[in-house]
């Protein structure tokens, strides 16, 4: 997996072939950069957590291996916040058994062992969380610990009221979906793309997500939201937006009655934006716009708030429990005296439809789960058809594979300082036109790198307030206010 990260030629082998990325890396050395602040003030925060939750861990348990055990992982977590802070070298990481190590290690070789305030931000961040992940692989009793599962689930439960109300529309939809017969086709094909369009915003803006866009969801009320002052308000902050190309790939298929129609997406984040991604998941089977949806996880703990499978399990356990799971007083609400409210039947009645919605489609074998060590490697997905061909053929089968977040598309992107107006075809290298991969990233910017912008936008952002300005900072990406939906077609 050595390929993409080396800053200085901005290339390098991947097994036998090189790869070029003809712009700089996006770095730590760079102090005008969201990667020097990251490395700064967000790494020793996000370390500082882990190390919290593993001795809260240690505390509540009373086997004496495992306690002693935990104390050790402590220390090396200790240890690695110190290097950070002091702008130690990069160590190689630890054999774990894992196939992987054997890349991160001689890539770190390749970049000349750096230290932390001099490193690709991509590599370095990558290593980061893997070399968090050896202290527990290596350990006898923390092997399958997720350190940051405890702050995921708080995350989802404290998001309440919009997965209650989102659950109340999707019901809705679903019901109304079943009811097209008695709509012409017009109305039927206006009403599924205003949808998906909608579906996939929420999916974009996770947590910011503004509900009141599913106003209604009557195939008559759903029409007049096109044009809507809500879908206007909701567009403004999508400065690329390419959500039409992607349904278009999906409508044009269904159209042409191909039998078996997969939609993949790669997810980010765990809790109620996992939770938003199934109800698009739910969304494409009942509309037949896809005909199964393979969900792609991470193998392990990473960036703190990723899916691993145990997420996907611990989110229906929840829906199958709903009242259990919300009603039942957390430690700090126990510490403070409060309960909280009951679910009524009418909102235990909602999740439980989702549930039995969701488990019929995994039943079915329309909603699948597929792990892959790829997607914690260390560099960039430049590497896939090389570093991961087995993979790269099974993303071939798919209508469209949709990539969430702000960590895939950098990795989709090579995490390169480009132009901003370099087309998102030409930065996603490999994976752009003729790869076979029809390529959609919903991506909320929290990163230096941007693609796809007219001229003089980037400009533009910069001359608003908090935008950077003069500073050479593109602090306008950095903040999640701002979006990008780009799409490339590879087939």
């Amino acid at each position: 997996m050595e390929c993409d990260t080396k800053t200085r030629k901005n290339s390098s082998l991947c097994n036998g072939q090189r790869l070029i990325i003809s712009t700089a890396l996006s770095s730590t050395a760079d102090k005008t950069s969201f990667a020097y602040i990251s490395a700064r003030d967000r790494w020793p925060i996000i370390i500082t957590g882990a190390i919290d939750d593993v001795h809260r861990a240690v505390s509540e348990t009373t086997d004496e291996d495992k306690r002693e055990e935990g104390k050790r992982i402590v220390e090396e977590l200790a240890k690695l916040k110190y290097e950070l802070q002091h702008d130690r070298k990069l160590s190689p990481l630890p054999e774990d058994g894992q196939p992987d190590i054997a890349g991160y290690n001689k890539e770190l070789e390749q970049l000349g062992t750096p230290s932390w305030f001099d490193v690709p931000w991509l590599y370095a961040e990558c290593y980061l969380y893997r070399r968090v992940a050896t202290s527990f692989s290596l350990s006898s009793q923390w092997k399958s610990y997720d350190v940051f599962g405890r702050q995921k689930m708080s995350t989802f439960r404290s998001s309440r009221p919009a997965v209650l109300e989102l659950a109340n529309r999707y019901h809705e939809l679903i019901s109304q979906m079943g009811k097209k017969s008695d709509k012409s086709e017009e109305e039927v094909n206006t009403a599924e793309k205003i949808l998906f369009m909608e579906m996939c915003e929420i999916c974009l803006w996770g947590n910011a997500t503004d509900l009141s866009l599913l106003t209604s969801l009557t195939y008559e009320d759903i029409q007049k939201l096109q044009g809507s002052e809500a879908r206007k308000a909701s567009e403004k902050n999508i400065i690329v937006n390419d959500l039409e190309k992607a349904y278009d790939v999906l409508k044009k298929a269904k159209k042409d009655g191909k039998k078996d129609r997969q939609v993949d997406i790669v997810l980010d984040n765990a809790g109620f934006e996992l939770y938003v991604d199934l109800i698009l998941a739910g969304f494409l089977l009942s509309a037949g716009l896809a005909t199964n949806i393979i969900l792609h996880p991470k193998s392990i703990p990473w960036f703190v708030s990723d899916v691993v499978p145990a997420d996907f399990a611990a989110l229906l356990n929840a829906l199958a429990s709903p009242q259990a799971f919300y009603s039942t007083p957390s430690d700090d609400e126990k510490n403070a005296g409060t309960t909280p409210e009951p679910l009524s039947q009418k909102e235990i009645d909602e999740l439980s439809f989702l549930f039995q919605n969701w488990s019929g489609f995994h039943a079915e074998g329309q909603l699948m789960l597929r792990s892959n060590r790829f997607w914690t490697e260390g560099g960039s997905f430049w590497r896939l058809p090389t570093a991961a061909p087995r993979l790269h053929e099974d993303l071939k089968e798919s209508e469209l594979v949709i990539f969430k977040g702000d960590l895939n598309y950098r990795k989709l992107t090579g995490d390169g300082m480009w132009d901003p107006t370099t087309p998102f075809t030409k930065a996603i290298g490999p994976l752009g036109p003729g790869s076979g991969v029809n390529v959609l990233a919903l991506r909320t910017c929290k990163a230096d790198v941007v693609v796809g912008l007219k001229e003089g936008e980037d400009e533009k952002l910069r001359a608003m307030e908090e935008g950077g300005g003069d500073s050479g900072a593109r602090k306008w990406a950095w903040s999640g206010k701002w979006a990008v939906v780009s799409f490339s077609p590879g087939k």
